[in-house]
């Protein structure tokens, strides 16, 4: 059935707010975003995170690499050129005279501090721990506008790695602590953070390119999509980059955009009853996902088979998707019963608050048919600042068996930004513990060409329909809000980023 289109109420407050002088952004070239969680840390080695990305990439901290994703390819940011060395070992040559916010130069040093602050302990850096997991650095530093990058493994497309890392200042940052007001290379500075209310970034003057049109940006946080959306026509926000399907009713102001992020459902393998496979083969079953397309998610979307979408190399076209067969999956759960499987023990779902439109829903939608067909499953939703306990190592304690609601994006084509931190035994994601899975992880990132993409296959097939680690769900399109009096059209890169720079007012 076909989901009714939500109508938002505003509130008084709200409506007077938008009135107000303060708010009359015609005036000036500020913009306001609306985000669909409140953001609960502002630090860069976050930024993986897509709440944080939003805020801080390319726009207070930025990347020494960006990826070009209309054209698939590399370009220079604070690296002007890159070349490989030998199979362990790439050369990067910095953009010289570039400053940080607080006047001081930007060199090999912080280059350095950057990848060995993502990789320290002491602090659990989502950049790190989803992209840089098992790789260890040496360094070398023929001056201040040179660094020499050694990996172990090798990983022969390191200048890719190096577009989803934000630099950050080796003075201005704590090495063992998030820092609560980044300061960065670029073109906006870091200005405002009132926490759970809003984030204000201000145009950075003394920026080393060229000065972008807003002068100004600030954040708010709304988890309603029909309430944000609607602040867009009120005139009180200019962008929403994550509108809900039932409210992206107007074709003057949304627009779809090509998704790169797939959402899924974690499973906890170490747990009975989800440790045994049968179990897991039955929750894959007892899902409707046909159902869902065109009410609680775009009828666009499409159905996943594992965590990347089509285009990235490694994609495994043989695997299936799983069909919708709630009478297979109870014969599942009866035969794990008849073993002495505890499957009447509770299972929960961790889901996400605002993770993507109708996140909740889809939440209770899988909670019931998974109750359907002889699991004893309860829901849980929580804020990303709790949710995130349960999604990354070391994990909640004595949590019991898990599902946990997950939204994965690799924009950038290749496997190697997806398969450690989900599937090694060390990956920060992971709840698999398999000698094989991560062989033909450390295998499959050394490798070049077509053995790259062979192995990443192989990958694929096992943790998807040999041990069955997730629950995958859609490939998925987005739809943002865009004031009329703005010239913007949302890319993929709005799953994980949203630079300012790009923005032109009519």
């Amino acid at each position: 059935m076909k989901l009714p289109i939500a109508t938002a109420c505003l509130s008084t407050a709200i409506i007077a707010l938008a009135c107000s002088p303060a708010m009359a952004q015609d005036a000036k070239k500020n913009v306001t975003v609306v985000l669909a969680e409140t953001v609960d840390v502002v630090e860069p080695c976050m930024a993986a995170r897509q709440d944080v990305g939003r805020v801080i990439s390319q726009n207070v901290n930025e990347m020494l690499v960006e990826f070009d994703y209309a054209n698939s390819a590399l370009k220079p940011r604070l690296a002007t050129e890159w070349k490989q060395v030998d199979d362990d070992t790439w050369e990067f040559k910095l953009r010289p005279n570039v400053k940080w916010h607080d006047g001081k130069p930007f060199t090999a040093k912080d280059v350095q501090f950057t990848l060995e602050r993502n990789k320290n302990k002491k602090i659990t850096c989502e950049v790190g721990g989803k992209y840089l997991g098992g790789t260890e650095f040496s360094f070398e530093s023929p001056d201040a506008n040179t660094i020499r990058i050694t990996t172990k493994p090798a990983q022969p497309i390191l200048p890719l790695l190096m577009t989803v890392i934000p630099m950050e200042s080796a003075e201005a940052t704590p090495a063992d602590e998030y820092t609560r007001k980044p300061v960065g290379t670029g073109p906006y500075t870091f200005d405002q953070w009132t926490v759970g209310q809003n984030i204000v970034l201000k145009r950075n003057p003394d920026y080393w390119g060229e000065q972008p049109q807003v002068e100004q940006a600030t954040y708010l946080f709304r988890s309603d999509s029909a309430v944000a959306a609607a602040m867009v026509d009120a005139g009180e926000a200019d962008i929403v980059p994550a509108v809900a399907v039932q409210d992206a009713t107007n074709k003057e102001t949304d627009f779809a955009y090509p998704n790169s992020e797939t959402t899924s459902l974690r499973i906890d393998t170490r747990e009975a009853p989800t440790n045994d496979r049968r179990i897991r083969e039955a929750m894959n079953l007892a899902i409707d996902r046909a159902a869902m397309l065109g009410t609680l998610f775009p009828a666009e979307a499409k159905i996943a088979t594992h965590l990347v979408v089509p285009t990235t190399i490694g994609y495994n076209a043989d695997i299936p998707a799983w069909p919708y067969d709630p009478e297979k999956a109870k014969e599942l759960v009866e035969a794990a019963k008849a073993d002495g499987v505890p499957v009447d023990r509770e299972i929960r779902i961790i889901g996400r608050n605002g993770q993507y439109p109708n996140a909740t829903e889809t939440m209770e939608a899988i909670m019931a048919m998974l109750q359907e067909v002889g699991l004893n499953v309860k829901l849980d939703m929580y804020d990303v600042s709790v949710w995130n306990g349960y999604f990354v190592a070391p994990f909640v304690k004595d949590s019991g068996p898990t599902l946990t609601q997950s939204q994965h994006d690799n924009a950038t084509g290749d496997p190697v930004f997806t398969a450690f931190v989900k599937y090694a035994s060390g990956g920060s994601h992971s709840m698999v513990r398999d000698p094989a899975v991560d062989d033909l992880i450390s295998k499959a990132t050394a490798a070049t060409g077509d053995e790259r993409a062979k192995l990443w296959k192989e990958l694929f097939a096992k943790v998807n329909t040999e041990i069955i680690a997730d629950i995958p769900m859609f490939h998925m399109v987005g739809f943002t809000r865009v004031s009329k009096r703005l010239d913007f059209k949302p890319t993929i890169a709005t799953n994980s980023e949203l630079q300012l720079s790009q923005i032109r007012f009519k």
